[in-house]
């Protein structure tokens, strides 16, 4: 499980790229509160380098954190040492019992697992329904299929002793998102150069919304988490159970 988000890549999105779960944690928070979920276990799909698990961990959350990223859950155990992680793909993890869960930053989208098929969307949308607790919620984004088709962009960002460059091919046929990034980082007195392709399956909204329906959610999307806005062609939504 250390072919994506390795050491170096790991730690360039924990420092460079932690905006989208920080600035979407308050706002989360706010959800969970909504509905009266303001204790017990919440599960935290593709959590990263822990930094919503931690803003869940000061909130008086338990908490489970899932990564395929062993280099990620490294650091996410170092800084939420109360939490549980696990290395293991986000959809072949049994989910217990719990209040919530969350996927938060587009996880679902990934294609690292070869077994994420569009049918085991559909059974982690079950899985996840008989985990919560009546009156439970999940929350996660994804990233949306475009109308129209995006064409090959090419980006780069940097840091202390760290670049990052992605180039981004949009497959609309086959609802398929390529990046291909390239990191540097600082070693000593030289740059360590490597290498990773990351493939994502795209969703329409109205999809997603039907096949959540089907498995017994009550289900609300929306362009933001409270104050912070969604990047473009992002959507959230708000899965609740029944209570």
């Amino acid at each position: 499980m250390t072919e994506w988000y390795k050491e170096d890549l790991a730690f360039i999105h924990d420092v460079g790229f932690s905006d989208y779960a920080l600035k979407s944690a308050a706002g989360i928070l706010e959800i969970l509160h909504q509905r009266n979920i303001r204790e017990g276990l919440v599960v935290d799909l593709g959590c990263g380098t822990g930094l919503w698990t931690q803003e869940l961990a000061k909130a008086d959350y338990q908490v489970l954190g899932v990564d395929i990223s062993e280099a990620a859950i490294a650091i996410a155990r170092t800084r939420v040492p109360n939490a549980e992680f696990r290395v293991e793909s986000l959809f072949k993890t049994g989910i217990p019992p719990c209040n919530a869960v969350t996927a938060i930053s587009e996880c679902l989208n990934y294609l690292f697992d070869p077994d994420n098929q569009r049918e085991t969307l559909n059974q982690l949308f079950h899985r996840i329904y008989h985990a919560l607790i009546p009156g439970g919620v999940f929350v996660f984004d994804i990233i949306e299929l475009a109308d129209v088709p995006v064409e090959v962009t090419k980006g780069f960002k940097e840091g202390k002793d760290w670049i990052v460059l992605v180039e981004k091919e949009e497959d609309h046929d086959l609802a398929i998102l390529t990046r291909k990034i390239i990191t540097f980082r600082k070693v000593g007195e030289l740059y360590r150069r490597d290498d990773e392709v990351h493939r994502q399956r795209l969703y329409k909204e109205e999809d997603i919304v039907t096949e959540l329906s089907q498995a017994g959610f009550q289900v609300q999307t929306m362009r933001s988490y409270g104050q912070y806005t969604l990047p473009q062609g992002r959507v959230a939504f708000v899965a609740g159970k029944p209570g």
